[in-house]
């Protein structure tokens, strides 16, 4: 069975630390923490888990921050957490099971990632990330923010999710921030960097100059393909928010350059068309969400809502606007089968009792 060292970065986490810890120190054989600069009991916490703590100075640098940590590892893989993710008791079976099984000659293992979650603690956004790496094929982080590892070698796909469960909100403002100096100090952003820089502009509502950059990186022809369809969602965003409509249809339409079109496309796709109530178009793209395989690896945002739920009950009110009413009842029907609890669920059903 391969060995596996768990490296973490950590600043003040004194609270998450210890939840994080809890529900993967029995499934690693070594844990290597890195502390950044903690002026609360972070340390401390650490410490009734591992002696293998060590201390970074932070520069606003995550990637070199990662490196570090993997740098202290022994193991045959590392793993990286941040501490506020955990692992559900379902996914800490499917780790232990993946370690006994895993192929030594593994190179790297994509994870699912869990981000957001609906009422009922359903996710709401899922991603790939390359969550086990082989400590001997020489991996290393690049990016000062957003950082990640490049996926080479053998690469294999896991069932073992990561949830996020952040309880606190961070300083919304820091990766915008860290970027911005880059570009003062004269650093050419990598086609990834831009991506994200972007995005971050995105956040903030600067979505002028979200939308310039967005360009910027598509136009370049060097980003990976999970970025480039997402920076088509996030540019049409921008243009939709901007009044630019066409230009909006045509980051959508330029999605699909990119390969057959994935559900989160096709929803957006079919709520271009909704919002300028064409409805037949729009139950034409829905209809295509629902058909939508659902993904397994690369790292591109996934939103599973996409594949049922939501063109669901989209197409439940483009058939209502169509005459069509056993139709539109009958796809309600549906989007309440995966979310018995929802709101619009609810209320679509008062409405059709009444009808």
């Amino acid at each position: 069975m391969v060995t596996i060292s768990l490296c973490m970065i950590v600043k003040n986490e004194e609270q998450t630390l210890p939840r994080c810890l809890d529900t993967v120190h029995d499934l690693v054989d070594e844990i290597v923490i890195v502390d950044t600069g903690s002026t609360d009991g972070t340390v401390e916490a650490a410490r009734r888990y591992t002696d293998r703590v060590f201390f970074f100075p932070w520069r606003d640098d995550f990637a070199a921050a990662r490196n570090f940590s993997f740098q202290q590892a022994v193991m045959d893989y590392c793993l990286w957490l941040d501490a506020d993710d955990v692992l559900e008791p379902a996914d800490r079976d499917a780790f232990r099971a993946m370690k006994a099984a895993l192929p030594p000659d593994t190179d790297l293992v994509m994870l699912p990632y869990h981000t957001a979650f609906d009422q009922d603690g359903r996710p709401l956004m899922v991603y790939y990330r390359e969550r086990l790496v082989r400590r001997a094929a020489g991996f290393r982080w690049q990016g000062a923010v957003h950082e990640a590892i490049s996926p080479a070698g053998r690469v294999r796909c896991g069932e073992a999710a990561v949830t996020h469960r952040k309880d606190r909100p961070g300083d919304p403002d820091r990766n915008l921030r860290i970027y911005e100096e880059l570009l003062a100090q004269g650093r050419v952003l990598t086609p990834r960097e831009q991506y994200y820089y972007a995005r971050e502009l995105w956040y903030h509502g600067r979505l002028s100059d979200a939308a310039a950059q967005l360009e910027a990186f598509l136009d370049s022809g060097q980003g990976w393909k999970d970025n480039c369809i997402e920076a088509c969602r996030v540019l049409a965003d921008c243009c939709g928010r901007l009044g630019r409509r066409e230009a909006a249809f045509a980051a959508l339409a330029r999605a699909l350059r990119y390969g057959p079109p994935r559900a989160e496309i096709c929803c957006d796709l079919g709520q271009f068309f909704m919002d300028a109530g064409e409805w037949t178009a729009a139950v034409f793209w829905y209809e295509q969400a629902l058909s939508r395989p659902r993904r397994e690896g690369g790292g591109s945002f996934s939103v599973p809502d996409c594949h049922d739920y939501i063109p669901c009950l989209q197409l439940c009110v483009c058939w209502y606007r169509l005459g069509e009413l056993e139709r539109a009842k009958s796809y309600n029907d549906r989007a309440g089968a995966v979310h018995p609890q929802s709101k619009a669920y609810r209320a679509n059903l008062s409405f059709f009792a009444g009808a």
